[in-house]
């Protein structure tokens, strides 16, 4: 591959992961709209994005084992028509069960791409940790932008118009790639699906050490990410006293340094080492909630707010080094399958960080709730320094 190649499939990939954000991400500005259409309960529509994030993260596993069998190129422009098609199909909902339908499989059809398109990156380029941080700061851009728009497209034509934009952002991604990006040659294309999914195999990787340790790692920045994505501007609403606009606006700060330190820690990664860049990620993590639960309870003002908020965007770019770990621990021929099934099992336990988090702040109020992330980020650096110290080589 060239360089100028390569770098048009990073741009591309990186497009195709911003389209499948920004559809899942319209839908929660509009959910008080949603629920008076429909003329149900938040808790019943939040029972749907909840059964949509847990079909993305179940999807990563055979997502890789799919790009093995037809190519990456095949899946990702799957992942992205289903994310256009299924979007639409929830703007044109007649009844709640088939909203509650179609964002689900807007989830399973989304989470296709991540997994393969992290594969085929891989394989573009030397320096993996940029390349992987690039794609992944995908999601903070969608995460930036989706909501607010959303919000104003649905408060002027309504809710359906609103979740129309994950129409108008994946119908032009998809052209885009198939026209740039060639066909890529499946890794597996004659081995059995049963085989891919037998148990043995399965289990024998996530119980490598290495596999396990990293596993391990992501798991607690899924659960921090989790919780910072869906309470942050709460906390600061409700625990900091902050107006709702003052919240929403630090809300777009944190996707923004979240979305731009990626591709630094990603090229950190490759040039200083990638648990060097961890460390460094949780360390900010636990300065930045310290931060934030110190200075809402006592009133310190805005600025060490701000700096909280600044800390915990670069500590949430734990994702481009974890993800370049897992990497260099897969062979060639697992990376597919098997970064599809790591992640799978990382973003299904992460996502318990929203559950946990929200029953702590009813049980005993935000300050314990942002303090529980700060503490969760300071297990990830004493387990990395403790390994590092001790010499035990994950």
């Amino acid at each position: 591959m060239n360089w100028r190649y390569a770098h048009t499939a990073l741009g591309l990939c990186t497009l195709a992961f911003t389209a499948t954000m920004v559809a899942r991400l319209a839908i929660s500005p509009l959910v008080p709209e949603i629920t008076a259409a429909f003329e149900v309960t938040n808790a019943t529509v939040g029972l749907a994005l909840s059964g949509m994030w847990l079909a993305y993260a179940l999807s990563q596993f055979p997502s890789g084992i799919l790009g093995d069998r037809y190519g990456e190129r095949t899946v990702i422009l799957v992942a992205v028509g289903s994310t256009a098609v299924a979007s639409l199909l929830i703007a044109a909902s007649p009844s709640i069960l088939s909203f509650m339908l179609f964002t689900v499989v807007l989830g399973a059809g989304a989470g296709l791409h991540y997994s393969v398109a992290t594969t085929f990156l891989t394989r573009q380029f030397d320096d993996i940790g940029r390349a992987i941080g690039v794609h992944v700061a995908g999601g903070p851009i969608a995460g930036l932008a989706a909501p607010p728009a959303a919000a104003l497209v649905g408060a002027r034509y309504g809710w359906r118009a609103g979740v129309l934009l994950g129409v108008v952002v994946a119908v032009p991604v998809f052209g885009l790639f198939a026209w740039r990006i060639r066909p890529t040659e499946p890794r597996r294309p004659d081995q059995p699906m049963r085989e891919r999914f037998a148990v043995g195999p399965l289990a024998e990787l996530l119980s490598r050490p290495s596999i396990l340790y990293t596993t391990g790692l992501a798991t607690l920045g899924a659960f921090t990410w989790q919780a910072t994505a869906s309470f942050l501007p709460t906390f600061l609403e409700i625990g900091g006293g902050l107006s709702g606009a003052l919240s929403a606006l630090l809300f777009s700060l944190y996707f923004l340094i979240h979305g731009g330190t990626q591709p630094l820690t990603g090229s950190f990664s490759d040039r200083i080492g990638r648990d060097e860049t961890v460390i460094l990620t949780m360390a900010s993590g636990v300065v930045g909630y310290a931060l934030l639960v110190v200075s809402t309870r006592d009133g310190t003002g805005l600025a060490p707010i701000v700096l909280g908020v600044l800390f915990v965007g670069l500590a949430m770019s734990w994702g481009a080094p974890v993800q370049s770990r897992f990497m260099d621990l897969l062979s060639d021929a697992e990376r597919g399958a098997g970064f599809g099934l790591v992640r799978t099992v990382y973003m299904v336990f992460g996502a318990s960080g929203s559950v946990v988090v929200g029953a702590v702040s009813d049980v005993a109020g935000w300050a314990v709730a942002f303090g529980l992330l700060a503490a969760v980020m300071a297990v990830g650096l004493v387990t990395l320094l403790t390994n590092r110290w001790l010499g035990l080589g994950y």
